[in-house]
C-alpha cells in the first residue's frame, strides 16, 4: 500500500484553503485526509488545516492493527466528529472565524478494504481495470437537481450554484456524514481530490487521465491537467495505491 499527495494554490486564488494529511500505519494500511476551506482567506485556511490535523491526530494515535471494520467505521467517523466539534468551537471563539467551514474526505485502506467518511463536496474515486467509480456523493444543491433529474452531470458543472454545498464540517455543533467501505483489491487506486479537479472533469474523462499514469506522477498530472483548463480554485488530490 502506498499513498501520494499534492495541493496547489490554482492560477487564480490569492491562498490555499485547501489541506491535506496522508500516512501509512505499521500495519501497512494508509490513510488520508482531504479538505476544502471555506469562509474567507483567514477562515478556510484555518478550518482546513484544523479539521485536517484533528482528524490525522486521533488516526494515527488510536488506530489499531487488529481492528474490526465496524471499529474502523466508528473511529474515522468520531475523528470527523470530534474535528467538526473543534472548528466549530473555534469559529464561535474568534469572531474574525465566524460561519467557516470545510469539506472532508477521510479514508483508510488495508486489508482489501477502504472506508470513506465524508461530507461536503470534495469526492473520492476508485479506479480498477480500466474503469473509475464516483463513491462519494456531494452534499450539494446541484447534485441534488442531478439526483432529481433536473440537470446532467455535465450540465451541473456549469450551474451557477455549483459550489453552494449542503452539508459541512464545522458549520453546526453536529456534523451529519456519510459512510462507505468498498472492496479495494491490489492494483486499485482511490483518488480523492477537491472541486478544483473534480469541477473539470465527468467521471470519464477523468479515468481517461488515470489510466495513463500513477503515483506522485499521477497527482502531478491531475493537478497540471485541472490548471490547463484554468486553474479557478484550489487543487488538492490524494492517491491510495493498493
Amino acid at each position: 500500500m502506498m499513498v501520494y499527495s499534492g495541493s496547489d494554490i490554482g492560477l487564480r486564488r490569492d491562498s490555499n484553503q485547501d489541506y491535506c494529511k496522508t500516512g501509512i500505519f505499521p500495519d501497512g494500511t494508509a490513510w488520508a485526509v482531504v479538505c476544502d476551506g471555506m469562509g474567507g482567506a483567514n477562515g478556510g485556511c484555518t478550518a482546513s488545516s484544523v479539521a485536517a490535523e484533528t482528524i490525522a491526530s486521533i488516526l494515527t494515535e488510536e488506530y489499531k492493527s487488529d481492528m474490526s471494520p465496524e471499529q474502523i467505521r466508528e473511529l474515522i467517523t468520531r475523528a470527523v466528529c470530534t474535528a467538526n466539534s473543534v472548528v466549530y468551537e473555534t469559529a464561535c471563539n474568534d469572531p474574525s472565524l465566524k460561519g467557516m467551514g470545510t469539506t472532508v474526505v477521510c479514508a483508510v485502506a488495508g486489508n482489501e478494504l477502504v472506508h470513506i467518511v465524508h461530507a461536503g463536496d470534495s469526492r473520492a474515486y476508485l479506479f480498477e481495470n480500466d474503469s473509475i467509480r464516483r463513491i462519494t456523493t456531494d452534499h450539494s444543491i446541484v447534485q441534488q437537481l442531478v439526483d432529481a433529474g433536473q440537470l446532467t452531470e455535465a450540465e451541473a458543472m456549469f450551474h451557477p450554484n455549483r459550489n453552494i454545498i449542503t452539508r459541512a464540517l464545522g458549520i453546526d455543533p453536529q456534523l451529519i456524514t456519510d459512510y462507505n467501505c468498498e472492496q479495494f483489491r491490489q492494483g486499485a487506486e482511490l483518488i480523492i481530490c477537491t472541486d478544483g479537479l473534480s469541477g473539470y472533469f465527468v467521471d470519464n474523462a477523468l479515468c481517461e487521465l488515470v489510466k495513463n499514469c500513477s503515483g506522485e506522477e499521477l497527482v502531478n498530472r491531475l493537478i497540471e491537467a485541472a490548471k490547463e483548463l484554468g486553474g479557478s480554485d484550489n487543487i488538492t488530490v490524494a492517491v491510495i495505491a493498493g
